[in-house]
């Protein structure tokens, strides 16, 4: 049985006092209806790493580099990740693809690094509201996953987890009904089957796209969708409690 993960995505969006009011109330709130995660930006993951230790808040970082370590001036490795208590990263937002340009052999090469530091790596994958439009959000997501199937096996996938984020309903206040974000979790999972059904049944797969304590439990109770990865909401203590709760 999946076990429900709701992460919390701070985007660029922190302070130190910041981070201390909604830790600590994260941490008092003792949630255990599911598992949860915060992505801090990272000047303060130092501070979260102390602020949740013993807690049951996992902690991710939002991005790491595609190399070990070397002259990459302003970049951050996975190892360092590890180092400061991270036990996840998110890779390949669609942020980061949008304007960053990081394209699925990017996507591949910070997934493996993190793989090699034990850290869980949070894949983004989703599809435009063109992409949508032009019916090609299946063609799109698949394309995504092709590389994360063909080169990562059985074994490594057991430190995946993806988070299907449709382009069009992040930080718009749209949001897939929840029948079209089982479709799309019901056909991620079959693409999965390549590596077998053991992976298609223990891979978590998130929906991201401005989840909210209003509408969290009706897309949290579809079969295929195994929590969320939320954005503007995991600012808002009370709001990211609903979430969980949910």
């Amino acid at each position: 049985m999946r076990r429900l993960l709701v992460a919390g995505n701070w985007k660029m969006n922190a302070s130190v006092a910041m981070t201390q009011s909604l830790l600590s109330e994260l941490r008092a709130a003792q949630i255990d209806q599911c598992d949860v995660a915060v992505f801090p930006p990272f000047p303060y993951l130092t501070q979260a790493a102390q602020l949740l230790s013993g807690s049951a808040v996992a902690l991710g970082a939002q991005n790491c580099a595609t190399e070990e370590s070397g002259a990459f001036t302003g970049e951050v490795a996975a190892p360092m990740l590890a180092d400061v208590g991270c036990a996840m990263a998110l890779v390949g937002h669609s942020e980061r693809r949008t304007f960053y340009g990081e394209t699925d052999e990017t996507v591949l090469a910070k997934t493996r690094q993190l793989l090699a530091s034990k850290v869980t790596a949070v894949v983004c994958i989703g599809e435009t509201l063109a992409e949508r439009q032009a019916g090609q959000e299946e063609v799109v997501v698949a394309q995504q996953l092709k590389l994360l199937l063909e080169q990562l096996n059985a074994q490594q996938w057991q430190h995946i987890i993806l988070a299907y984020e449709p382009v069009w309903a992040i930080g718009t206040g749209e949001t897939a009904t929840p029948e079209q974000a089982q479709a799309m979790h019901a056909f991620i999972r079959a693409q999965l089957q390549i590596l077998g059904a053991d992976v298609a049944q223990a891979t978590r797969i998130l929906y991201g796209g401005s989840v909210k304590a209003a509408n969290a439990a009706e897309l949290f109770s579809q079969p295929d969708i195994d929590g969320g990865l939320v954005g503007g909401a995991s600012l808002d203590a009370a709001e990211f409690l609903g979430i969980c709760r949910a």
